[in-house]
């Protein structure tokens, strides 16, 4: 079994994390440049086994589109053609940057590393991937 890569994708920067080989525990990755994404996953594709990505899917609270979107799914798309063997699961994002803030906060970060934009974006991506990882184990 490969790992799962979690994705939560910006315009600016993307959060990554990881699940281990067995796919029972999500920890945050990284997080780079979106402009890098494409390299960064294929250099990790090529030395991991992964199975796919939980790409979070944006939505506003009432169910439709967000500015980021159209982006999201234009990323779902490459990924399929470059990781034809990989699977793509969307996965509903809504609140996982303050649930990622509130984590952050109750695991006693300090403001300094909070206001890193980069960390709350690995949270979230941890966040996008746990709920893969709980709606897989319902099925």
């Amino acid at each position: 079994m490969g790992r799962i890569i979690g994705i939560d994708l910006g315009l600016k920067r993307t959060g990554l994390a990881v699940t281990d080989p067995d796919q029972m525990i999500a920890t945050p990755l990284a997080a780079i440049e979106t402009v890098h994404l494409m390299v960064y996953l294929k250099k990790y594709c090529s030395k991991e086994d992964v199975d796919g990505f939980a790409l979070g899917d944006p939505l506003k609270l009432d169910g439709s589109p967000t500015h980021t979107t159209q982006a999201v799914k234009q990323m779902a798309v490459k990924l399929k053609e470059v990781f034809p063997d990989k699977e793509v699961f969307p996965i509903d994002e809504r609140y996982t940057s303050s649930l990622a803030m509130d984590a952050m906060v109750k695991g006693g970060t300090t403001k300094k590393y909070r206001r890193v934009k980069g960390n709350i974006d690995k949270i979230s991506a941890t966040i996008i991937l746990q709920s893969y990882l709980e709606r897989k184990s319902y099925r």
